[in-house]
């Protein structure tokens, strides 16, 4: 389990270059550097939300990212693999042991399961990340303890030499993380969870140049217990600018080097069967080859490692609530009371739509991701952190909802449903806790949105060079206030009954833009500091985000005449009204006065209570 420090880093990046304009002291030399690197341009959907564009390219059309034999791979795959889950693995014995039974551990390393992304010259099955994605979908709809246990050793556990490691680096360890050897991801420690800037293990170069010396511990470590090859992130002392300073950075340690040890299993909430340890390393000898990525470069190590595996959760999430949705469905369709079946009752007809339209949102969201992954997207951060937010909470929701349809048998242990709901809680706390996720997608957007700011007001500063862009601006915002502004064409690719929230789709994001610039031009740099209006900014772009998503995939079915292409169309459509209905309260939320009241009223109340540690007041009887 590790949390990251992303918002501490979007919060550097805005405060100290990126918002000179904003600022009344901004610095002449951050703004010339701003000046000489102009506006970043990208393809996110996400990121051109905060500037207020519909950018179509990573949504319109939904991704058809399988080639023919690697559709015909997964045809081979999936049904093994289901089976090994149905007929091998017992979760419930899994979860009263608090182990994987050594026979399940035994048929995934046959399976080939801990291997799925490795090129098969090294051992693996040479996967994309969609075929990953239908796989992980497989392994959530049955046992997310298996699930965690596989995701920590290839999600983030190897994930880094695959991303970062030389050939020589690839060679040596991915044969082995195919062939029998686990895997960890050794970021979190006592001090630093979600600031994984304040790490306290150290690494220093030994005096023959030849080794890092590697001191410090671990806690919360999935996989910890059991992994013989760690991805370990450590401080190390570098030059800089005639200064030694600290930077984190990734190193590949085995247990093998000697020094390095573990406590016991952690005891869990949920997800027992998965190995949780703290782990320890006490004058480790790292040879110089095992670092990873470069000397300094850790940061960029683990976010990159981070964000390349969230798209993996929300797919295994996706499994989740389908399995959960098709057993309450089953009950209600069977169950019967007061003379009628559940399901003829509208409250829980209401139920089982709302737990379907969070399915087909999270399932459209994991391959929505992993398909721009393997289209070779670069910018899909915002979106993969979106995805992993919305799945776990969705996730909690779905599941929540079906025992509440099964009543009081969904809160029996043989129906195995509350295994699944303590399994879930901590999907929305580790690999970035969704609080920190949801402020890193404000934080980055604003920042891009800042960025193309700052490059429109340099135009203004030199007109006849830049009138392009300032006409073009001004002519997007004229016909923005007047209510004339186009957004893209869309017909084409939207399906005609989706085409009004196509259309709305159009508005909100213009919308959307107009209100990050008032945020810009009224808190400044201060913006990194008011969670509330981040928080509603952040949720304002994940409807619009998810809207956007459910209406190209629906669209897809019914160009392609699927089945199901109907009810994907009423999915999409009840979900898009329900999403864009929301974001205009957010986004007044975020800037009206009566919301902004009642925020530095809640902020008062949670300093109370911190102060008091408790509720200050007594109860009414004065006993």
């Amino acid at each position: 389990m590790n949390g990251t420090n992303l918002v501490k880093c979007a919060k550097r990046c805005l405060s100290g270059r990126l918002l000179p304009l904003y600022s009344v002291q901004g610095s002449r030399g951050a703004a010339a550097a701003a000046e000489r690197r102009g506006a970043r341009q990208s393809d996110s959907f996400v990121l051109n939300l905060f500037r207020g564009r519909f950018e179509t390219a990573q949504v319109f059309p939904y991704p058809e990212p399988l080639s023919d034999d690697q559709r015909q791979t997964l045809q081979e795959l999936v049904p093994p693999v289901e089976k090994f889950f149905e007929e091998v693995n017992d979760p419930a014995k899994n979860d009263a042991n608090a182990q994987i039974e050594e026979a399940t551990l035994s048929g995934l390393w046959e399976l080939g399961a801990f291997g799925l992304q490795v090129p098969g010259e090294l051992g693996g099955l040479g996967l994309s990340n969609t075929q990953y994605a239908r796989l992980v979908e497989v392994v959530g709809a049955h046992d997310l303890g298996v699930g965690i246990t596989l995701g920590a050793h290839q999600s983030i556990g190897f994930k880094g030499i695959l991303l970062f490691g030389t050939a020589e680096q690839k060679a040596h360890y991915l044969p082995r993380v195919t062939g029998g050897e686990y895997a960890a991801f050794c970021l979190t420690e006592p001090s630093s969870g979600s600031d994984a800037g304040s790490i306290k293990t150290r690494a220093v170069l030994s005096p023959d140049g030849d080794h890092f010396i590697l001191n410090g511990s671990k806690i919360w470590i999935s996989n910890g217990g059991i992994a013989e090859i760690m991805t370990v992130f450590a401080q190390t002392p570098i030059e800089k600018d005639g200064k030694t300073v600290d930077k984190v950075t990734a190193f590949i340690v085995e247990r093998s080097f000697g020094g390095v040890s573990s406590g016991p299993p952690e005891n869990k909430m949920g997800i027992k069967c998965s190995n949780t340890a703290e782990v320890y390393f006490e004058d480790v000898r790292v040879p110089t080859r095992c670092v990873l990525g470069g000397i300094g470069n850790g940061f960029k190590v683990a976010m990159n490692i981070l964000n390349n595996g969230r798209f993996g959760m929300a797919a295994a999430l996706a499994g989740t609530q389908r399995a959960a949705l098709r057993q309450a469905a089953e009950h209600a369709a069977t169950r019967t009371q007061f003379g009628k079946r559940l399901a003829e009752f509208g409250g829980v007809r209401e139920k089982l739509a709302d737990m379907a339209m969070l399915q087909y949102v999270t399932e459209s969201l994991a391959y929505m991701v992993s398909g721009n992954m393997d289209a070779g997207c670069q910018d899909y951060h915002l979106e993969a952190a979106i995805s992993k937010v919305f799945a776990s909470d969705s996730a909690w929701k779905v599941v929540d909802e079906a025992i509440q349809i099964l009543g009081g048998m969904g809160y029996m242990k043989a129906t195995g449903l509350e295994r699944v709901l303590r399994d879930l809680r901590i999907f929305r706390i580790f690999e970035g806790t969704n609080d920190i996720l949801r402020l890193f997608v404000a934080l980055t957007g604003i920042q891009f949105a800042g960025s193309h700011l700052q490059e429109l007001q340099r135009a203004f500063k030199n007109p006849t060079a830049h009138l392009g862009l300032i006409f073009s601006e001004a002519g997007r915002r004229a016909a923005g206030a007047v209510g004339l502004a186009r957004g893209p064409e869309l017909a084409p690719l939207v399906a005609p009954a989706l085409r009004p929230a196509a259309a709305e789709l159009g508005r909100a994001a213009l919308h959307f833009g107009r209100c990050v610039e008032g945020a810009l031009l009224k808190y400044g740099r201060g913006i990194v500091d008011e969670q509330f209006v981040l928080n509603r900014l952040a949720a304002a772009a994940m409807d619009a985000y998810t809207a956007a998503v459910v209406v190209a995939r629906a669209s897809r079915a019914a160009r392609l005449a699927l089945p199901a292409a109907e009810h994907e169309l009423r999915l999409a459509e009840a979900w898009a009204e329900r999403a864009l209905a929301r974001a205009p309260a957010l986004l007044a939320a975020a800037r009206d006065a009566a919301p902004l009241r009642q925020h530095a009223r809640l902020a008062r109340l949670g300093a109370d209570v911190a102060a008091a540690a408790g509720q200050p007041t007594r109860n009414p009887l004065g006993l």
